[in-house]
């Protein structure tokens, strides 16, 4: 009697199916892509075939994978010391402090170090409260900020609904229109989303708002623009009552849009900063929250009400230390510029070939293709937190994209373009032609 042999591809698949959990997903009927290595822009299954990464994994793997200089520092730590506790200090955690200090506009120059994006949010969170001695906290419904607690009920991403009686308390969304689908100008537009906030602010009662929580650009919930001048009028209504500005840089910061961070397109400074995924590019789990010297100064005498067992661990302070450097003597921040004009330029021409691409929005290398049914009256592909039958175009759209050698992040209508900062022109056209191959499908949907 012949025993069946499985090859080592499906073997590691179903090692990981039978015994580990998939976020986000239900866990029967998923066929994950057994990945063994990545080099730049391209990762490698057991099967030796190669996927583009056009999402940089999940808009965190900045430098692109397999990059040594990041290993080497990592090693040389721990052949140094791999863990002290927070309480201690290291070289590389001031040198790291410092650097970040260097990066941060105005006086935003003492960093709280975190787990990773979630764990930042949380933190900034519990800080603007204690320090303002205010509770509310005012966020986008079209936003995501982590999955842990605070962080999800402070997103208005649509994963949160089936925890929703677990939700956190006192965080207040609001809506915010994007230009795409605002039928009254883009001055009216400013203009009405300006007014909203002031009359939320003015219902909420400011002595009651501890903070406003913004992302630096909108990433998952479809790279939404903000009104050309929003965020300098929401910082300036932030200083008139005393509420402090959070920006979440998590997946927009550090060079992902052609700045170090997403804020410094709208001439703002915030009170602090939120990061994460671009700090080490995924080579280790770590985050970061900034905070500014004025903030700061009310810890010199009184108790921070923060702590993290593994805050400034050693080994994730050397990838960061080295990612930053990486950033700095690879151009990659010029790249993202100058690569997202590029992209923009093409998926245009892109978007004069295709009947069912209705939007594209992007901000260096931060951006996403909207899909739509009809150009006219853009009726999106699939709707907002679409499931099931809704998605069958988008999922014939991912699966076709997948088969063609691409690893990207397909929602609902939006198929992201966000590669590694270190793409050239040449890896754009490849992406780009691949998804110009799978969005074929949709056009023949479109009414």
């Amino acid at each position: 009697m012949q025993t069946q042999t499985i090859s080592e591809s499906q073997e590691v698949i179903q090692d990981n199916t039978d015994y580990t959990l998939f976020s986000w997903s239900k866990q029967k009927g998923i066929n994950p892509i057994a990945l063994k290595y990545g080099e730049g822009v391209y990762l490698y299954d057991y099967d030796d075939k190669r996927y583009l990464d056009f999402s940089s994994g999940l808009m965190n793997v900045n430098i692109g994978h397999g990059d040594q200089r990041i290993t080497n520092a990592v090693v040389k730590q721990m052949q140094q010391i791999s863990y002290v506790t927070p309480g201690c200090v290291t070289r590389v955690r001031g040198d790291l402090g410092k650097k970040l200090a260097a990066i941060c506009p105005g006086n935003l120059n003492k960093a709280f170090f975190t787990l990773c994006g979630a764990t930042s949010i949380e933190n900034a969170i519990k800080l603007a409260r204690h320090y303002t001695g205010r509770h509310k906290i005012l966020t986008r419904y079209q936003s995501y900020h982590g999955s842990s607690s605070g962080a999800m009920a402070a997103s208005g991403d649509p994963r949160k609904l089936s925890a929703d009686a677990q939700q956190a308390p006192n965080f207040v969304h609001f809506d915010l229109p994007y230009l795409y689908r605002w039928e009254h100008g883009e001055d009216n537009l400013l203009k009405e989303t300006i007014a909203s906030m002031e009359r939320m602010i003015a219902y909420e009662g400011p002595a009651n708002i501890a903070a406003i929580l913004l992302e630096g650009e909108s990433g998952s919930s479809g790279c939404l623009k903000y009104p050309k001048g929003y965020l300098a009028k929401i910082s300036a209504l932030c200083k008139q009552h005393g509420i402090l500005l959070i920006m979440d840089e998590v997946m927009s910061g550090f060079g992902r849009t052609g700045k170090w961070f997403g804020f410094e397109h709208h001439d703002i400074i915030p009170d602090m900063i939120a990061m994460a995924k671009g700090l080490t590019c995924g080579y280790l789990p770590f985050g970061c929250l900034m905070v500014s010297d004025t903030i700061a100064a009310r810890y010199d005498d009184t108790v921070l009400p923060l702590g993290l067992t593994y805050s400034a661990h050693p080994v994730a302070c050397a990838a960061a230390l080295e990612t930053l450097n990486i950033y700095e003597t690879d151009h990659l921040i010029e790249n993202a510029a100058e690569m997202g004009r590029y992209m923009e330029c093409e998926v245009k021409l892109l978007k004069d070939r295709h009947a069912s691409i209705g939007d594209f929005r992007n901000t260096g290398l931060l951006g996403c293709i909207e899909l739509v049914k009809s150009k006219i009256t853009k009726e999106p592909m699939a709707p907002f937190n679409a499931t099931g039958v809704q998605m069958e175009v988008m999922n014939k759209v991912a699966e076709k994209i997948k088969e063609l050698g691409m690893y990207t992040f397909v929602r609902w209508s939006y198929i992201f373009v966000a590669p590694p900062l270190c793409v050239t022109k040449a890896q754009i056209d490849e992406g780009l032609a691949i998804i110009s191959k799978a969005i074929s499908i949709a056009d023949d949907y479109v009414k």
